[in-house]
């Protein structure tokens, strides 16, 4: 597959994507344990079909510690049994805040009030924002066809 587009080389996308890069710093730097982060931010992509986002989590996953075991796991999270509960909650919570077209209501409050059991105000404030950003670069990168499989632990940060 080639990409319809490099958004890099736009000016107005470039600059766009400068900001975004430091709203992902800003979550990376956050409370919000790095093993939650990119658990929820491989999960969204999965649900999106993103490729390199996908490539991305996991490498970012493998390289910070992160188990073959769990990684395979995450697409199947209700059934594995390798997830913390405080994990299962933010999966839940990011799947229903992808999927906000699959359910009429949105998220629904007994999804919110488990992931607000294991997360304090804070924490959450920055799972809804990985959870808004990552699909929001999902999209551009399904929409613009880019391929994953060339990304380097570490490439983006």
């Amino acid at each position: 597959m080639d990409a319809r587009l490099n958004p890099f080389t736009s000016p107005t996308a470039g600059k766009a994507f400068k900001h975004l890069m430091s709203v992902g710093k800003v979550i990376k730097d956050s409370a919000l344990p790095a093993t939650t982060q990119e658990l929820v931010s491989l999960r969204v992509s999965q649900i999106n079909g993103c490729a390199v986002c996908i490539d991305m989590h996991t490498k970012e996953a493998t390289a910070a510690g992160e188990t073959p075991v769990r990684l395979h796991l995450v697409a199947a999270w209700r059934e594995a049994t390798v997830f913390t509960e405080a994990e299962r909650a933010a999966l839940e919570l990011a799947e229903e805040g992808t999927r906000t077209a699959d359910g009429a209501g949105g998220v629904a409050d007994e999804v919110w009030a488990r992931a607000a059991k294991y997360y304090d105000e804070e924490e959450l404030n920055v799972l809804v924002l990985l959870i808004a950003v990552m699909n929001m670069a999902n999209r551009i990168n399904v929409i613009t066809q880019q391929p994953g499989g060339d990304y380097v632990a570490g490439q983006f940060h």
